[in-house]
């Protein structure tokens, strides 16, 4: 007698979904000759130095293919704490308030899984990045929409607040933001702070973009990037800070990135990442290791390169009269709206382009309701993918 598997899966997996983020490249690989502005993937290969690090420590150290200790290499976390004071004024300490961990993905889920339990509420920007909802329904708690600015995609601390109940534990914030490559301007985020304080309520600060900033509001006020929360000493005992090595030092597929917090709270973190990774990959710590302690104008040449990205990618969407958008201040996203029959169904809108055009989008609804009739456009490739997709819609969106 065979079983019903889907009568007897848990709550969590029944409540979440594959993202859309994944789902498009693959529709599109049965289509076939499809370029992609759909991923949020850089484009550049791992920098020779890194390679080079890493392949000495396969070939000279053994340790290179075990365990490292449970949360992180100490050579590494000291590193990373000495990022923290460089950029945020965040005096962390190594030993204690520093963990690595599998990408920032894991960071993120320790810090939901620690905080969040049944009936816990989280306050979400929206359009929001869908692995943060994902990640607090998988906790049990219940996403709540506090929409972003719709002129301009800026944090809103008046729907923030409006969305504060007795049963919200924490507010999750990124900046540059995924999906709408928005920075949020200081005197917002400190609005959210004093939220925070207010309400008693943890503040989940995902930085993987911000040495991402390329200018709009307070985009360059502290070394490295845009403004965090992270370096206002008054919201460290509730604040949990998440970061990546994944964007700006282009090793997404190493999955390393570390998280930040008190040593009380990173304790309890550490029980989950102990029972879901033990730590990270040993060659992906030495990796980070190298970004971190190599030279640096490799990396400075990646934001110089995404922010021509950037421009070319606005230029070509300005150049398309039934194309609009928010020119991105940072991140590696822009989120473009389409004034065409049917364009107001987002994936109906990313499903046409893949099939009519042969260019792989995300549909703006995947990121929420306000997300709604835009489809996100990543300029993480190279110029001539970026330059190829737009030549494909823009002779698209002009035979419609």
């Amino acid at each position: 007698m065979s079983m019903d598997i889907a009568s007897r899966l848990s709550k969590r997996v029944r409540q979440i979904k594959i993202s859309a983020t994944k789902e498009m490249p693959m529709i599109a690989a049965k289509v076939g000759g499809c370029v992609s502005l759909g991923q949020g993937v850089p484009s550049f290969a791992t920098p020779p130095h890194v390679a080079e690090a890493v392949a000495r420590a396969l070939r000279d150290d053994p340790a290179a293919g075990k365990y490292s200790l449970q949360p992180g290499m100490p050579e590494l976390r000291r590193a990373v704490a000495g990022l923290l004071r460089a950029e945020k004024d965040l005096p962390a300490d190594p030993e204690r308030e520093v963990a690595i961990t599998v990408g920032g993905m894991e960071a993120l889920l320790c810090a939901m899984l620690t905080l969040v339990g049944p009936g816990d509420e989280v306050i979400v920007p929206e359009p929001f990045y869908p692995s943060h909802v994902e990640q607090i329904l998988m906790a049990e708690g219940m996403p709540v929409f506090a929409p972003l600015r719709r002129a301009d995609w800026s944090l809103d601390p008046d729907a923030v607040e409006a969305a504060i109940t007795p049963h919200t534990k924490a507010i999750i914030v990124s900046s540059p933001h995924n999906p709408t490559g928005a920075v949020f301007a200081k005197k917002d985020l400190l609005r959210l702070g004093e939220l925070a304080l207010k309400h008693n309520i943890f503040i989940i600060c995902d930085d993987t973009y911000d040495a991402l900033a390329y200018d709009g509001p307070d985009a360059l006020i502290v070394k490295g990037g845009a403004y965090s929360l992270a370096s206002e000493p008054e919201l460290r005992d509730r604040l949990v800070g998440v970061f990546s090595f994944s964007k700006r030092f282009a090793l997404t597929g190493w999955r390393v990135g570390f998280m930040w917090a008190r040593e009380e709270l990173l304790g309890h973190m550490l029980k989950i990442h102990d029972a879901a990774a033990i730590c990270a990959p040993s060659v992906s710590q030495i990796a980070a290791l190298a970004s971190l302690s190599g030279p640096q104008n490799v990396y400075a040449g990646f934001k110089r390169a995404l922010q021509n990205r950037r421009d070319l990618i606005c230029a070509r969407l300005d150049a398309m009269p039934r194309i609009s958008h928010i020119r991105p201040a940072g991140a590696f996203y822009v989120m473009a709206k389409a004034d065409l029959p049917g364009a107001a169904d987002s994936r109906a809108l990313a499903l046409r382009l893949i099939h009519e055009a042969r260019v792989i989008t995300i549909p703006g609804g995947a990121f929420g309701p306000g997300g709604e009739g835009h489809v996100r456009l990543s300029f993480g490739g190279d110029e001539a993918e970026i330059t190829t997709a737009c030549d494909r819609m823009a002779a698209w969106s002009q035979n419609l």
